[in-house]
């Protein structure tokens, strides 16, 4: 899991695999943090709506697809020697607390701070879960899958008579 969160790209996977554990495990795993770290808002926690905006493949145009839920939230978190580390979060869920709390872990785990291996647990956990959920999906899909070769086979029959 460390190697994961080396690469500042797969950095980005980190609210994924923390919004696939229960919200509240993940806003009290951060709020215990706040007994290590003076965690301050650099910009508030909001959550509301956004528009999601696609191109078309045709003619290459901008278009609005529709609105969907989203919460930000930019922290700072200061340890005892006064070092600080910046995290965030942009969630598409409209609970601005979930998405402090992933803001909060962030930090902790882009700088290695004090307590980084419980969220690389969490991050484990969560990883597990969307696992699960793919193999499940897997299976229904391969339950749903329909044969055509057997229809052609019964045309041909119809065919020669």
């Amino acid at each position: 899991m460390n190697q994961m969160l080396n690469n500042q790209s797969q950095r980005a996977q980190l609210p994924r695999l923390l919004m696939a554990l229960p919200e509240d495990e993940v806003i009290g795993a951060a709020a215990s943090f706040a007994e290590q770290y003076a965690i301050e808002d650099i910009k508030v926690p909001q959550a509301g709506l956004g528009l999601m905006q696609l191109k078309d493949s045709a003619l290459q145009e901008g278009y609005f697809l529709g609105e969907i839920p989203l919460a930000t939230a930019h922290v700072i978190l200061t340890d005892a020697q006064q070092n600080r580390t910046e995290g965030a979060a942009q969630i598409m869920r409209s609970e601005a607390s979930l998405a402090r709390a992933i803001a909060i872990m962030d930090a902790i785990v882009s700088a290695k701070l004090t307590g980084h291996e419980v969220v690389t647990q969490l991050l484990a956990r969560g990883l597990t879960v969307l696992t699960e959920q793919q193999t499940s999906r897997k299976k229904m899909l391969a339950r749903t899958r329909v044969d055509f070769s057997l229809l052609s086979s019964a045309e041909e029959e119809d065919a020669d008579e």
